[in-house]
């Protein structure tokens, strides 16, 4: 007998469906059969069921948060049953130990996750039997049958388990130590919150926060152009005048000359630039695509196309939507035909049938085996749904991903680019620019946001040194605009390009390939996680990146771990692994320095921190589960210690000598750094403080040290006048 592990629920439910079966508690018993002759046992995990220890069961000191216990660093990494999935994992455990069970079949999503979730169990239950890999691409019940009749050896991809486990256990030492010392030192600046870093979320927010800053520090300036309408030979047109190809004018009286002097002058077509350009299908859809145009079109978030994806999935109607790969194999594309017949029965896709192309059976751009890598791109399955009675929102994706498929079976779309030339007056030169569709090709059925241009522009057909006049003539003021915040959609993209910001032309190439910042699986979890935990803001579709976000970012400077280069180099090795090209034990010795180094790198940088530009209270703190001890100056008092104690500063002398010296780290709704306390321990007197309210009333002061009552004061920016705090 057999026992087939899925990775959820309900594609357990779909891969036993084609069998006869009885459903039991945390099992489908699915009798025998041509399949499975001696019957099986179909359980299922639910998302990960096991994970990684926590800091304290490594090492009890590690539960409390301390610089001194930094970087923490396990000799072993170990896993252990999450205590709310308990009860399906003794169902998963209890059938594994069956004696009737000779064979194990891994039928978790077949991709890096889901051998993680899948051999963790199996590593955690201490089972060792005979194991076969089911890997298939859609749920349908033909893939369902010849997936379980052509089974693969399981240390085929037994990589991929070695490649999941190391980006696991390196997400762990990264993110728990940086998480830890950026938090203890911010805490140590009078910010009490936990600051959460990590190998991919921190440059993917430091990529948000570099264009906050561009778009805060962006001046904006005025401009100038001039317009001309033209009636050449009877023939009338609009030109923008430009010099070197420059048509902005930075002087208005400049702008108001050139149009002056314009006025009814004689005008003649000194040059006529015509260029056709013909324009391909785009590529059929990997997740990262298909994500970023969910969100042009549809502002759906990534996680939410995703979501939407995954249930097209489990229902049999697309294909594995966590593919990284934008090509099929001529297995897939023998199968377009049965659902072209399908889908040209449906309303919706009536009209587009038949295709131009009958089959793309030998297009390379589709069709190529060799770029295909764990899974091919996301394309509809022969299991075609009723597409009226989808969801809104399942309809709106299975439509973006059926017209893909259908548009590669349309020719290209062709378009003429013209260019006039315009002299005025032999000395001004004016530059009109038109264009004209010749052939509608794919665009027929790719109306989506994706594919918007601007209208049509027709130019006139003049001729070359045709003349007229300057109709009328007018000055136009612009200002120049800051550069625009990522959408979602965007931030997907970047996030695969590890950075890089691409034309429209390179852009579908890099979408091909495996580089960048996470997985086609991870991407949109890491921005819901920086959603979560504070970092960023979405609204009307534009990411901004919050206070706190940025100071984060600020405090981590150029360091490595906000580099997205560094961090694509890294996804690249654990790619590497997944091929049986890179040792997982040698990537995590290189781990095991870089938290080292990130941890060293933190202590060095926080002695010249400087947050004043930023507005620290608009931070929300907490009430921390840590105090750092960390010694801050002497104390005015009785020269004994001055210590970080959460909340406060205070002397470590208050037990022994009931010293009373303290100092709160907020005063009248402002946080006073860790620079300006230790200031006024050293010199007496803080930094010039911005912003302190008392009622209605905002003022500027600075803190210092009355010698005489013992007390801090107030001095006041514009008066050397004084006032107790009490």
């Amino acid at each position: 007998m057999k026992v087939v592990i899925a990775e959820k629920p309900d594609q357990a439910s779909k891969l036993a469906s084609p069998f006869k079966s009885k459903k039991n508690q945390g099992f489908i018993e699915v009798y025998p059969n041509d399949v499975f002759p001696k019957g099986a046992f179909f359980t299922w995990a639910i998302g990960h069921i096991c994970e990684l220890l926590s800091p304290e069961e490594y090492e009890s000191s590690w539960k409390k948060w301390s610089i001194g216990t930094l970087p923490m660093i396990p000799e072993k990494f170990q896993y252990k049953v999450m205590k709310s999935k308990q009860k399906q994992y003794n169902v998963i455990r209890q059938l594994l130990h069956n004696n009737q069970v000779t064979e194990i079949i891994h039928a978790g999503d077949a991709g890096r996750e889901g051998e993680l979730i899948i051999r963790t169990i199996l590593a955690t239950s201490g089972i060792k039997k005979i194991m076969k890999r089911l890997w298939i691409s859609s749920l349908t019940e033909k893939a369902v049958k010849d997936g379980f009749s052509s089974l693969l050896p399981e240390e085929e991809t037994r990589n991929l388990y070695y490649e999941a486990r190391a980006r696991a256990c390196a997400d762990w030492i990264v993110g728990l130590n940086a998480s830890r010392v950026y938090s203890l030192l911010l805490k140590e600046k009078g910010v009490s919150d936990v600051f959460s870093a990590g190998r991919v979320q921190t440059p993917t927010l430091a990529l948000i926060v570099k264009r906050e800053k561009e778009i805060s520090s962006f001046k904006s300036d005025p401009f100038w152009e001039v317009l001309a309408t033209f009636i050449i030979d009877g023939k009338v047109y609009e030109g923008k005048w430009e010099k070197d190809n420059e048509p902005r004018i930075l002087d208005k009286n400049m702008a108001e000359k050139i149009a002056d002097f314009c006025k009814d002058k004689p005008a003649k077509v000194s040059e006529l630039i015509k260029d056709r350009k013909e324009y391909l299908p785009p590529s059929l859809f990997n997740l990262s695509s298909l994500q970023a145009t969910a969100n042009k079109a549809f502002k759906f978030s990534p996680k939410k196309t995703l979501d939407v994806a995954q249930g097209l999935y489990t229902k049999g109607y697309l294909s594995y939507p966590r593919s990284d790969s934008s090509f099929i194999t001529e297995g897939e594309a023998e199968a377009i035909p049965e659902i072209f017949s399908k889908l040209s029965k449906q309303a919706e896709y009536q009209a587009l049938f038949p295709t131009p192309i009958a089959s793309i059976m030998s297009n390379k751009r589709f069709v190529n085996e060799k770029k295909v890598t764990d899974h091919y791109a996301i394309i509809p399955t022969e299991q075609v749904p009723n597409v009226s009675k989808l969801s809104s929102d399942e309809q709106k994706l299975y439509d973006l991903v059926v017209r893909r498929l259908i548009a590669a079976h349309y020719e290209e779309a062709i378009f003429d680019y013209t260019t006039i030339i315009t002299l005025v007056d032999d000395r001004a030169t004016f530059k009109s620019k038109g264009k004209q569709q010749v052939q509608e090709g794919w665009r027929k059925v790719l109306f989506h946001e994706e594919t918007k241009k601007d209208a049509d522009v027709l130019l006139p057909n003049v001729e070359i040194n045709e003349t007229g006049n300057v109709k009328t003539v007018k000055v136009k003021e612009g200002k120049t605009q800051p550069p625009k915040r990522y959408t979602e959609g965007q931030l997907i993209t970047l996030m695969k390009t590890a950075g890089k910001h691409l034309d429209n032309n390179e852009l579908e190439k890099v979408l091909m390939k495996k580089e960048g910042l996470g997985t086609e699986a991870t991407r949109a979890g890491i921005i819901t996680m920086l959603k979560d935990r504070k970092y960023i803001n979405v609204e009307k579709n534009q990411v901004f990146a919050t206070e706190k976000g940025m100071l984060l970012i600020d405090a981590i400077g150029e360091k490595i771990l906000a580099s997205p280069e560094m961090t694509a180099k890294w996804e690249q090795r654990l790619s590497e692994i997944g091929e049986g090209k890179a040792s997982a034990a040698e990537f995590m010795e290189q781990t095991k320095k870089l938290a080292q180094k990130i941890v060293t790198d933190a202590i060095d940088q926080s002695k010249s921190w400087n947050f004043d530009h930023i507005n620290i209270d608009k931070i929300p703190t907490r009430k921390s589960k840590f105090t750092t001890g960390i010694e801050v100056g002497k104390c005015k008092l009785c020269n004994g210690k001055v210590v970080d104690k959460g909340s406060f500063y205070g002397c470590t002398n208050y037990k022994e000598n009931k010293c009373t010296f303290t100092l709160s780290k907020k005063i009248l709704t402002k946080t006073i750094s860790q620079t300006n306390i230790q200031k006024i321990l050293s010199e007496g007197k803080s930094n010039l403080i911005k912003g302190f309210k008392k009622g209605d009333k905002t003022f500027n002061a600075s803190l210092v040290w009355n010698e005489k009552d013992q007390k801090i004061i107030f001095v006041f920016e514009t008066t050397e006048s004084k006032t107790t705090m009490n």
